[in-house]
């Protein structure tokens, strides 16, 4: 392949190939952001033709990490006080519980949206703080974008529910969504 088809199918593989090292690099799990951080930031610089490659990738997780892994505490926290939320709405204990379920489901889409978005703006040196503060401005301002990356979780969701396996390379796809969508804005 040759011409726009060969480069865009470049593009896509490298893709996948980022989405199964940003899934390696996030099994401890509070390394999340951080390798969603470092993926996008190797898909940033592949889509400028900069040099780079895994030990960039290694090197930008490092670096993510040493200043954001409360980021990844504090998320995978937030995510199981809403999962809990969600629960107790389930068990049919709460007044009202079907109102307080839809704001958790929206709660917990607007905390993994932000994060994402969060992360894909993330460059060495960055305040994780600052970022996700203009993360969450922009997952609000831009629901069309936000909603764009809703559907992105949903495309590794369905893939890992599908085949296990496929979710790792679609967190890439994730991240490339990401990056399309703050660069629209």
């Amino acid at each position: 392949m040759t011409g726009a088809r060969g480069r865009w199918f470049g593009v896509f593989a490298e893709c996948l190939l980022t989405g199964v090292w940003i899934a390696v690099a996030a099994l401890p799990l509070v390394t999340a952001p951080a390798a969603l951080a470092a993926g996008s930031a190797h898909l940033r610089r592949y889509l400028a033709h900069e040099a780079g490659g895994w030990r960039e990738f290694v090197g930008d997780v490092r670096d993510a990490v040493r200043r954001g892994w409360s980021v990844g505490l504090a998320g995978w926290a937030a995510l199981g006080l809403l999962w809990l939320d969600l629960s107790v709405v389930r068990s049919g204990a709460l007044p009202g519980g079907a109102a307080v379920g839809v704001v958790g489901i929206l709660a917990m889409l607007l905390l993994v949206v932000a994060g994402v978005r969060g992360a894909v703006a993330w460059r060495p040196g960055a305040s994780w703080r600052q970022l996700l503060t203009g993360a969450v401005r922009r997952t609000v301002r831009d629901p069309a974008g936000s909603l764009a990356l809703v559907c992105g979780l949903a495309v590794v969701a369905v893939s890992g529910w599908f085949a296990a396996p496929l979710a790792a390379p679609a967190v890439g796809v994730l991240a490339a969504a990401g990056l399309a969508v703050e660069r629209r804005g």
